[in-house]
């Protein structure tokens, strides 16, 4: 189901592209982590500019959240498991900045 049919951004429904891809959130050979705010920015940017439709206010709100959300459930895996805080250390580093793009 799309975020359309819930009544919410497309950017948030399951990680969506905005909000997953805005983190950078892609597979990968090594231990994932979360995408410079310069670069998800970008993305953001791009995406908008692919779709041919400027994002409203809610929508980049919700994708910047959306952004922390992945990360954050990796840096939990990363504490349960003993790893190397990876996406721990990026979402300490980034999620003041993400949060407050977010309108959090």
């Amino acid at each position: 189901m799309d975020g359309a049919r819930l009544g919410q951004p497309g950017l948030a429904a399951g990680g969506g592209a905005g909000g997953g891809a805005a983190s950078g959130a892609f597979a990968s050979s090594g231990q994932p982590t979360l995408a410079p705010v310069a670069s998800s920015a970008a993305f953001l940017e791009a995406y908008q500019e692919a779709r041919g439709r400027v994002f409203t206010d809610v929508e980049l709100e919700v994708a910047w959240a959306a952004s922390l959300w992945t990360a954050s459930h990796n840096a939990r895996y990363e504490a349960l498991y003993g790893q190397r805080p990876v996406s721990g250390d990026a979402v300490a580093t980034q999620a003041a900045e993400r949060l407050r793009r977010a309108g959090a």
